[in-house]
């Protein structure tokens, strides 16, 4: 019988050669996406990647099409779907599909699908797409730059940002916005949109071959030094780092942060050395900092380089807290999100475990006259969370907090990397000093197992942060933090965040989520893990506007010293660096008064005493309940409910009855499609038994026991049923034809229906003897009879 592979090498590729696409213009099996990391208990694995059977590519660097091939006994119309659906991920314009007979085309600038007698030529197929992108002005040489020649060509969604917003500026757009989720790589994005343009001569005066010049703008060092000196280095000469008050103008490639160019009072803004139209690309790096506040000191260089193009990229989607950036640089020509990531697998899931605190959950007020360390009399309200290290300082807390996160590492891994978000740089060295004594027989012999990484720490910080970003480094394992951290550092081996301040912004929540996103396959990261010991992560998770996706839920319960007695899996489905200490938190400090009134510490900055109330002794402070939570399977909303009634929840939303589910079921495809869908959703057939506690049951039987509240069998007592009920079937056949489908059925009890496969199943030493696969066709009749006889089969395995 013709297949998919038939009417792709017969029809679909001498079809493309006589409309004139060359070799290096027909991609044919081109895998466009990871495939989704399923997480089955602490282990993950890869789930299907996705594949188109053609792209039709102009130039390497421009995907035009997609074509989606049938096998000939198919009407081409059956491709239609997917072909569509697989254009519009790769943000492609034209969809094909064919079963070799026919050919299918639709058109999405038109929304018309049509049949055509041909394939159109490279030709006709770019003059369309220029036409569709308003790009008949736009000089040719420049928009076919190819990208900077790699062994790692770029993603997908990389290609559609890079192309994007290279049309953008060759268009003549002024200001133009990319949001990709972090740890997609939005500075390789940056670099490739800069060399293409660097290479392709372009400039905004339009002068015949003069390179552009290029500015890479961000608010920290960290996100200046290692783009110039990595990602950005085939540039070679070219770059400079503007610094230290001087406007060098010899160079094309330029890297500074904000404070560089805007000087400070005792020094005149440096971007004023430089003419208004020197620049004829400016990249914002992490846009939603603050780089487009109406309010912002650093709007002015934007402003001030009005003949500049100015290119924003940023992680978060729009909010409140980031609206000014997108009024200012308009609404993003591409988006990708955290959730598409995930799903591509590109981005690492990841688990949410919720830390109950006492003092969290109950609040804690001072008794009548309560002094504390230094002899304040602490006002009396009830505290909660988001006082603690902000108003009033609880050691003890800080202790819970790490003693629970040591035992958490004890029992997963100790040398996994682990950052430690607090609330200032004063509560970050009181968790490194609380995780360092926790950790005390690891500290012996690793010195920097536990270190801080915040603006105080200047250039030692650094130096440990570089450290702790090398995959090859053992340690340091655990860095704590309050601000520096949350955005823009590499460390794709982060395997735990540990949250123990209020993030009250989202566009910081998913930077500080972003941490842990990053995938090293090569060194079994797959994915990561979220301790929320405030809260935090519970209520931003349940926000509408939030699109990530945690894979799992568990919940544990503790005894009074914070130690695990039991646990059952549920599912789910800008400031400067050294800002976050003391202006930032005094800034909080008013604001909680302000919202509590009177009777709250409030110091000015030129203040004489701590701005904070500290209370160390007489105070216990325990994990009293721990849950891990994850989101549903279409990233919207965080539930908490047992594995196995999500299951059956899931199963019902695809069938409505356990005899709908069998029937599709008994066929080996099907079968393969339904164990897809429900792990897109979350659950992994495989890890289920295990859950159960059922490994010798049918898959089948699980579902449908959580579904529609069957019984469950074991394979065998579905094997035995069939013998004992179907036995009219059996006789229909001559013994040694019996005795082979006997043999399956055996085969199917010991280890699954996966051993009913054909033609695998019949090479087995147990079912086959010494008999061949063509001998033991024979013994049916033939193979046609033979795949009848064992599809009959799993379909009376599964009617009882």
């Amino acid at each position: 019988m013709p297949t998919e592979a038939d009417t792709c090498r017969t029809y679909v590729l001498p079809a493309l050669q006589a409309a004139g696409w060359t070799n290096d213009q027909i991609g044919e099996q081109r895998i466009f996406t990871d495939g989704r990391i399923i997480v089955e208990g602490t282990t993950a694995r890869r789930g299907k990647r996705k594949r188109a059977d053609y792209l039709l590519l102009f130039k390497p660097s421009y995907p035009l099409a997609v074509i989606e091939a049938k096998a000939e006994y198919k009407s081409a119309g059956d491709g239609m779907q997917q072909a569509k659906s697989y254009a519009t991920t790769l943000g492609l314009l034209f969809a094909y599909a064919t079963n070799g007979l026919s050919i299918l085309e639709y058109d999405f600038t038109t929304g018309m699908e049509r049949a055509v007698e041909t394939f159109p030529s490279p030709a006709e197929l770019w003059a369309r797409y220029r036409k569709a992108q308003g790009l008949e002005a736009a000089p040719e040489d420049k928009l076919l730059v190819g990208d900077f020649p790699s062994d790692q060509l770029p993603r997908y969604y990389q290609r559609i940002a890079i192309n994007r917003a290279v049309e953008a500026i060759l268009k003549g757009r002024p200001r133009v916005l990319l949001t990709l989720a972090t740890g997609t790589g939005k500075t390789v994005i940056a670099f490739q949109i800069a060399w293409r343009l660097w290479q392709g001569h372009w400039n905004r005066k339009g002068i015949p071959n003069q390179q552009p010049r290029i500015l890479f703008l961000a608010d920290r060092t960290v996100l200046v030094d290692d783009p110039k000196d990595k990602t950005f280095a085939p540039f070679g000469d070219a770059r400079h780092k503007i610094g230290g008050g001087i406007a060098n103008k010899a160079r094309q490639v330029y890297f500074s942060t904000y404070q560089a160019l805007v000087g400070d009072v005792e020094r005149p803004p440096l971007y004023r050395q430089y003419a208004p139209d020197f620049f004829d690309l400016i990249i914002v790096d992490e846009a939603h900092r603050g780089s487009a506040r109406d309010d912002s000191s650093w709007r002015e260089i934007l402003e001030y380089f009005t003949g500049a193009a100015q290119l924003g990229m940023t992680a978060t989607p729009l909010r409140e807290d980031n609206r000014d950036t997108y009024h200012y640089f308009g609404d993003p020509i591409y988006t990708y999100s955290l959730r598409q990531g995930i799903q591509d697998g590109f981005l690492a899931p990841y688990e949410v475990r919720r830390v109950v605190i006492d003092v969290d959950a109950e609040g804690w007020r001072p008794y009548a006259g309560q002094v504390d360390d230094l002899g304040r009399e602490i006002p009396d309200r009830e505290y909660m969370t988001r006082d603690f290290e902000r108003v009033i300082s609880l050691p003890a807390r800080t202790q819970a907090v790490a003693e629970h996160l040591t035992r958490y590492l004890k029992a997963t891994d100790r040398f996994a990397k682990t950052l430690v978000f607090c609330v200032d740089q004063e509560h970050a060295d009181q968790m490194r000093r609380a995780l360092a004594n926790a950790n005390a027989d690891l500290m012996r012999q690793y010195p920097n197992y536990v270190a801080r990484v915040t603006g105080d720490e200047g250039d030692l910080g650094k130096a440990l942060l570089s450290t702790f970003q090398d995959v090859e480094s053992q340690t340091p394992v655990i860095l704590t933090t309050s601000q520096m951290l949350t955005t823009g550092v590499d460390a794709p081996m982060v395997r735990n965040v540990a949250l123990v301040k209020v993030i009250n912004s989202m566009t910081d929540f998913k930077q500080i989520i972003g941490r842990g996103t990053r995938v090293r396959e090569d060194y079994n990261k797959l994915f990561f893990t979220i301790l929320d010991y405030t809260g935090a992560a519970t209520q931003n998770f349940a926000d509408p506007a939030f699109d990530g996706e945690p894979v799992k839920v568990v919940v544990e319960q503790t005894d009074q010293q914070g130690a695990v007695e039991s646990a059952e899996e549920l599912p789910t489905p800008a400031q400067d660096e050294e800002g976050d200490a003391d202006t930032a938190a005094t800034d909080e400090i008013a604001e909680t008064a302000a919202a509590y009134g009177p009777g709250v510490l409030v110091q000015p900055k030129e203040r004489q005493q701590p701005r904070k109330f500290y209370l160390s002794d007489g105070l216990r402070v325990e994990v009293i309940h721990e849950t891990v939570q994850e989101l549903d399977a279409d990233g919207r909303k965080l539930r908490t409910l047992r594995f196995t009634d999500y299951t059956g929840e899931q199963v019902r939303s695809l069938y409505r009855s356990a005899a709908e589910l069998a029937g599709r079921w008994a066929l080996a495809d099907e079968r393969e499609r339904i164990i897809d869908a429900l792990e897109a959703r979350g659950v992994t057939v495989a890890h289920l038994a295990e859950v159960m506690g059922q490994p010798e049951a049918d898959p089948f039987d699980l579902l449908c026991a959580l579904a529609f509240r069957t019984p469950v069998l074991t394979r065998r007592e579905r094997a035995n049923r069939l013998r004992a009920e179907k036995r009219d079937f059996l006789a229909r056949y001559a013994p040694e034809a019996r005795a082979i489908l006997d043999r399956l059925l055996e085969q199917y009890a010991s280890y699954g229906v996966e051993e009913l496969r054909l033609p695998g199943a019949l090479r087995l030493p147990t079912i086959a003897g010494r008999r061949t696969v063509s001998e033991i066709a024979a013994l049916f009749g033939g193979p046609e009879r033979l795949r009848a006889a064992v599809s009959e089969l799993q379909a009376l395995l599964y009617a009882a």
